[in-house]
This record gives C-alpha cells, sequence and structure tokens, in this order.
C-alpha cells in the first residue's frame, strides 16, 4: 500500500474539487488531464497519456498475468441554464460536494484513482492493474477510452466508473441510432394525392409502436425501441416527396448491434440506416469472482439502461460508482463526500477480495 486510505479519501476529493474548478468539455479536457498527471506525479507513480487520456499500470505489471482496467472519464457535458449556482465553483455544503461534472463522473474518477493508488505497490495480485482517466465519453468522440484500447494490453475484465450506487450494473444496453426515410409523391396540397409521404408515415409510427424483439434478457428486459424526431415539409402548400424520423434503440445483451440493424432492415416499412454499431451491449457473468466479491459485501445488482464507456469494451465489464444517476446532466449538480469516501473503502474491499483470490 503506497500510503493510508484516509490519506487518499482526503487528497481524492481535493482533486474532484480541482476537476470541478476546471472546465472539461468532451475534446477540450487538456486542463484536467494535467491535474491527473500532477496526481501520479505526487505519488511517484510513471504514467502515460495519449491526448487527453491519462493512464498507468501497476508497480508489479506481469505480462504473463491477465489485466483489470479501472475506468473512469474526466470530460463533462455543458451546464445547463438551470444552475442556481457557479457549476465551477466546488463548494460543499452539508456534506454536499457541487460542481459540474462532481456526480458524473467525478466521484467515480477519483475513488478508482485513489483506489489504484491504493493497490500500486501489491505483490502477488492475481491480475495486473491497469487505470485509465478517459476523455470524450460524453461525446462518444473517436480519441477517448476506445482510441486507448489500440495502445493498452488486452483487458480482462474491467471496472467502469459510472454512478450507480455503488449497486453492481452486470449488464448494459446499448445504442443504435437509425435515420429513417419514408417516400411518397410530391405534389401541390389542392391536387388529390393517395401516396402522400405524410399519411404513409402514420402506419410506420404505428408499426415501430408495436414491433418487440422476441429475444428476453434476464438482466435488460425487451429491446426498448423509439421514435425520437420526424421533420417533413417545407411550405403549407407543397406535399413533401418524404419524412426522415430518427429511431433510437436500446439494445439488450441477447443481441449485437449488427443483427438489430439486419432485423429492422429486413422488417421495417421503410428505408433505414444506422449511423453508428459500434456502441454494443456490454455485460459480466453474475458468478463472476469480481461480481462475487461485491455481492459479498452486501451489494445488489442490476440491469443498466444507459449508456456508458463499456460500450467501447468486448471484455467483461462491471459499472460501479459512487453518486446517483439521475442527478447526471442536472442543474447544480452534486455527490455526497460520504459516497466517495464509502465508495473508496468499497472498492478497495471488492478488489481485496478479487485480487487476492488464488483461484479464478
Amino acid at each position: 500500500m503506497i500510503t493510508e486510505q484516509n490519506l487518499l479519501t482526503k487528497k481524492a476529493i481535493e482533486l474532484l474539487q480541482k476537476l470541478i474548478a476546471t472546465p472539461s468539455f468532451s475534446s477540450e479536457e487538456d486542463m484536467s488531464a494535467q491535474h491527473l498527471e500532477n496526481w501520479f506525479k505526487e505519488f511517484d507513480i510513471p504514467y502515460k497519456r495519449e491526448n487527453n487520456n491519462v493512464y498507468a499500470f501497476n508497480k508489479y505489471f506481469d505480462k504473463e498475468k491477465p489485466n483489470l482496467l479501472l475506468n473512469s472519464h474526466h470530460d463533462t457535458v455543458k451546464p445547463n441554464e438551470a444552475y442556481s449556482r457557479d457549476p465551477f465553483e466546488p463548494h460543499i455544503v452539508d456534506g454536499k460536494l457541487f460542481g459540474l461534472g462532481s456526480n458524473d463522473a467525478g466521484g467515480c474518477l477519483v475513488s478508482l484513482i485513489a483506489t489504484f493508488t491504493f493497490f500500486y505497490e501489491s505483490k502477488n495480485l492475481n491480475h495486473n492493474i491497469i487505470i485509465a482517466a478517459t476523455a470524450e465519453e460524453e461525446s462518444s468522440g473517436n480519441k477517448g477510452l476506445n482510441s486507448l484500447l489500440t495502445i493498452l494490453p488486452e483487458i480482462d475484465v474491467a471496472i467502469v466508473g459510472e454512478p450507480t450506487l455503488m449497486n453492481l450494473a452486470i449488464a448494459e444496453k446499448g445504442l443504435v441510432v437509425f435515420d429513417a426515410t419514408v417516400h411518397g409523391t410530391p405534389s401541390h396540397a389542392a391536387h388529390p394525392n393517395s401516396n402522400n409521404a405524410i399519411y404513409n408515415t402514420i402506419e410506420v409510427l404505428e408499426w415501430f409502436k408495436n414491433y418487440k424483439f422476441p429475444k428476453i434478457s434476464e438482466v435488460l428486459g425487451e429491446v426498448k425501441l423509439t421514435v425520437t424526431q420526424i421533420k417533413a415539409g417545407s411550405q403549407h402548400n407543397v406535399v413533401p416527396a418524404k419524412v426522415n424520423l430518427v429511431i433510437d434503440v436500446r439494445v439488450n445483451d441477447r443481441y449485437n448491434n449488427k443483427e438489430i440493424a439486419e432485423i429492422l432492415s429486413n422488417e421495417a416499412p421503410c428505408e433505414l440506416k444506422p449511423r453508428s454499431l459500434r456502441l454494443n451491449s456490454s455485460c459480466i457473468d453474475k458468478n463472476h469472482p469480481l461480481v462475487i466479491s461485491g455481492i459479498a459485501l452486501g451489494r445488489s445488482s442490476y440491469g443498466s439502461p444507459t449508456l456508458s464507456d463499456q460500450a467501447a469494451l468486448s471484455c467483461p465489464s462491471l459499472k460501479l460508482g459512487p453518486g446517483d444517476s439521475t442527478r447526471s446532466h442536472s442543474a447544480d449538480e452534486f455527490i455526497f463526500i460520504e459516497e466517495i469516501e464509502g465508495a473508496i473503502d468499497l472498492y478497495i474491499k471488492i478488489l481485496n477480495g478479487f485480487l487476492n483470490k488464488k483461484e479464478l
């Protein structure tokens, strides 16, 4: 252990305050990355930086051992107009640390960094530990975790830090966004037209409303398909040639995104084009030793409907972190100080149960 747990906790909270005070919108994380570099310098831990991603390996890294990744992000969304506080002022009031990114996902990030530092000098662990503080999560950008994975050694299992109230999200839905087009015959509104694209859309909307994918996940339930946008026409007296729709599909762990695209392209009564197929669902077996270690400490497991950097991973991964997902992207975002304290303690206990287990 490189230092005492209570000192690490104090330092982690101080780091979070520095991160809150530093604007770090997606693709603009240069300064927050410097704060992260300073942490590793302070604790004399060698680190590397790729774009705005900062990462490090445990002291006794062994290429023959499997690799555990600890990951969270340091970028944020932009503050919404409903803020009543300065989003970049890290005030602590009644045990709450306020500020943009405090809950999503600064509290998770600093807790994982503190946990990595706690284990940095540990010997004889059954896994190597890699910490990755990554960029561009909020925008699903191409210079975040997905780019870093091309540099890192193969990852065997991961903990992704997102606010889960420190319960175990053992599965997460993937996402495919489709652009759909319903065609018709353009015409003057005064003339008869039996092929009105807008009227044709009624049947298409009903199809999407009623369509069900047959495979249901034990943890994530059904695939959720939702029409979220519709656009057509430019003048009151012109029937448009087409109607454009946007379809949001949240994918369970019984399908991959390519399968979803193939099924809908074959069955949907309109033209469809997926924007991307890379944000797949993710999961970890409920009997995985990492999950068992968390359950043994009284944590519950569930399936998460929200997307995170787990989508970039092809290995078993667990989403776990302090804070509450419902506070994310909200006005006057905050995290409780005691949530960070409890998270560091729980992360350490879960990893003690996992990293020191002899048979995996």
